[in-house]
């Protein structure tokens, strides 16, 4: 991907765009583009794929335990994100500037995640330090993100805002693939062989007995966010400022004010806001606990988990590129409900596999030293979580992507604020009836069988919805 050049505009003939606008180089949108790989790795490593699973199977006494404090922490922070997304964003339409809220942001994301080395095995200790850690950074990245999207309107054409926003994410999942491939063969070796996936001895010295393999994921995600980002910062054109923070504070509370008044005769956006608000609390719920769920289903560690995510981030970077293509050719309304179904019915058969069984037909079940997926019912969950990948990939996409189309182009970062508080305002509700539920049952599927409802209530109001 070239990235180089200077960050200047161009003026680009657009069906629907204003005469003489202008938009940015491909310079510009492909530094722009590099946010999603820098900040991706957060995603992969921390949240799904090694860490979280970590924390859940050598951390916190039981895999059941760990699920529900890692749902507490998850939706903690979501409640904060749900409460000061829409505020800052109505701030940062009225002082124009993006950039410096994403530096900051960021900061938190580099901070946290950096504490997470912290996380030694078997510590009760170091569980409350743990998740404090893991709110800080989920924060971060949530907030920095919430003013990356809003760069988007600015960059290039109405047309082409389904294409920049698929291969955004495509791009996010190839970071999230290789960051994993260095984890898992370079730094994360398995205890009981003290060899990492590719068979080597871990770089820097790294003791697999403590799990430092797995505990570097975190100030190794910082510093990726450190390196990758640097290209949006110094190639993307930022708006320029239009009023001081004091000033941006007292207009954006108040344009906020008014546009919460709007909203309900903004039937169509208030509903997809509604949908997303749901659908997505599902997905993010999935993907949290994915990983947690095959490691206390099948007894996955570190290289099984993190190769089963490499082959999620695989379809989901063909998906998202392929949906985005579909996303300016139908729709995005069209690629969202395809992606919600298929979601759907992949999570329904999910928890009908178990290790022993597929569809409640016996088989036969994983052993030790039977090689990597050897065992059917592994195979079985492999296929459909690779079905989830590339059904998420172009979920997320589309939905930004249609909140574009129907927002009001001078207000895009408040409306992405909202756009950020509906998909967070309910996201403490998954994780922490996911946690409640495995509490109270003992039973990581109990827990997860809570999704279901909520890719029906979100196909059912996005039914409602006009593009």
């Amino acid at each position: 991907m070239n990235i180089s050049g200077m960050a200047v505009t161009t003026a680009l003939p657009a069906d629907g765009a204003e005469p003489g606008e202008r938009y940015a180089s491909r310079a510009a949108i492909n530094s722009w583009i590099m946010f999603d790989w820098a900040a991706q790795p957060y995603f992969t490593l921390i949240t799904t794929f090694v860490f979280a699973p970590y924390f859940a199977t050598f951390v916190a006494a039981t895999p059941a335990e760990g699920q529900s404090l890692w749902g507490f922490a998850t939706g903690s922070a979501g409640l904060v994100i749900a409460l000061a997304s829409p505020v800052l964003g109505a701030i940062a339409d009225a002082s124009g500037r993006r950039k410096p809220w994403i530096a900051a942001f960021g900061a938190l994301l580099v901070i946290g995640s950096s504490l997470m080395w912290l996380g030694k095995p078997g510590d009760a200790g170091v569980i409350l330090p743990l998740l404090i850690a893991y709110g800080i950074a989920t924060i971060g990245v949530e907030f920095a993100t919430v003013f990356n999207n809003a760069m988007m309107p600015s960059l290039v054409p109405p047309h082409r805002i389904g294409r920049l926003s698929g291969t955004g994410w495509a791009t996010g999942y190839v970071g999230g693939i290789l960051s994993l491939i260095l984890v898992l063969g370079f730094l994360a070796a398995n205890p009981a062989t003290g060899k990492t996936l590719f068979g080597l001895t871990p770089l820097f010295g790294l003791d697999p007995a403590t799990h430092e393999g797995d505990r570097i994921t975190g100030p190794l995600t910082g510093l990726w966010f450190v390196v990758f980002v640097l290209p949006m910062f110094l190639l993307t054109p930022d708006l320029p400022a239009k009023r001081s923070v004091r000033m941006a504070l007292r207009e954006g509370l108040i344009e906020l004010r008014g546009t919460l008044r709007e909203l309900p005769q903004r039937r169509s956006l208030a509903t997809f806001l509604l949908a997303n608000m749901i659908y997505t609390d599902g997905l993010v719920s999935l993907f949290a606990f994915g990983g947690i769920y095959a490691a206390g289903t099948f007894g996955w560690h570190t290289i099984e988990i993190g190769t089963f995510g490499m082959l999620l981030a695989i379809a989901g970077a063909l998906g998202a590129w392929i949906g985005g293509k579909l996303d300016d050719r139908v729709g995005p309304k069209a690629v969202i409900a395809t992606s919600m179904t298929v979601l759907l019915l992949s999570i329904i058969m999910i928890l009908m596999v178990d290790k022993d069984s597929i569809l409640f037909v016996s088989v036969t079940p994983p052993v030790p030293g039977g090689g990597l997926f050897a065992a059917p019912a592994e195979k079985a969950y492999l296929i459909l979580g690779c079905l989830i990948g590339g059904a998420g990939g172009p979920l997320q996409a589309a939905s930004r992507t249609l909140l574009i189309r129907m927002a009001p182009k001078d207000r895009i970062t408040q409306f992405f604020g909202l756009f950020a508080l509906t998909g967070k305002v309910t996201s403490f509700v998954g994780p922490l009836l996911i946690g409640f539920i495995t509490a109270v049952t003992a039973s990581q599927k109990a827990g997860m069988a809570v999704l279901v409802l909520f890719f029906v209530a979100g196909l059912a109001l996005l039914s409602r919805v006009r593009d």
